[in-house]
């Protein structure tokens, strides 16, 4: 059964309404966890009451028990995709790369492309402009 899609204006405000839309109970198939993430896509981001921000919690922690029971684990993220991830999120090249290590950008490429690996020194400029632990950069 495919859950309606919540708009803002119409979020039920009660607990009863929200039960009315979707009962709370364990998900067992893809079709019920679909329909949950689409619940709490739809309640979340929002300034919710008591009995809503309830019902959020309640679906979300449905939701994450199906994943941590059904999904498998992902797969860790090597330091240098960490690094690109870091400089896409904030806007920046290699030649920004290049400024924050201190290095020209010749270097910053051949760091992004894996030709050379990043010093402890890098790690550690890196680790502190991005406020992230250095264990996200170790490869």
């Amino acid at each position: 059964m495919k859950a309606t899609t919540l708009k803002p204006a119409a979020l039920p405000t009660t607990y009863t309404e929200l039960v009315a839309l979707q009962v709370p109970r364990p998900i067992h198939d893809r079709a019920a966890y679909d329909n949950a993430v689409e619940i709490v896509h739809s309640l979340a981001g929002f300034k919710l009451n008591r009995d809503q921000d309830d019902y959020l919690q309640l679906m979300a922690k449905l939701v994450e028990d199906y994943e941590s029971e059904t999904l498998p684990e992902p797969a860790p993220v090597a330091g240098i995709e960490t690094l690109k991830f870091l400089l896409a999120d904030n806007g920046l090249t290699a030649d920004d790369l290049g400024q924050i290590l201190g290095v020209n950008r010749s270097i910053a490429y051949r760091i992004l492309k894996g030709a050379r690996n990043l010093t402890a020194t890098h790690i550690k400029k890196l680790s502190a402009r991005f406020a992230v632990s250095a264990d996200l950069l170790l490869a």
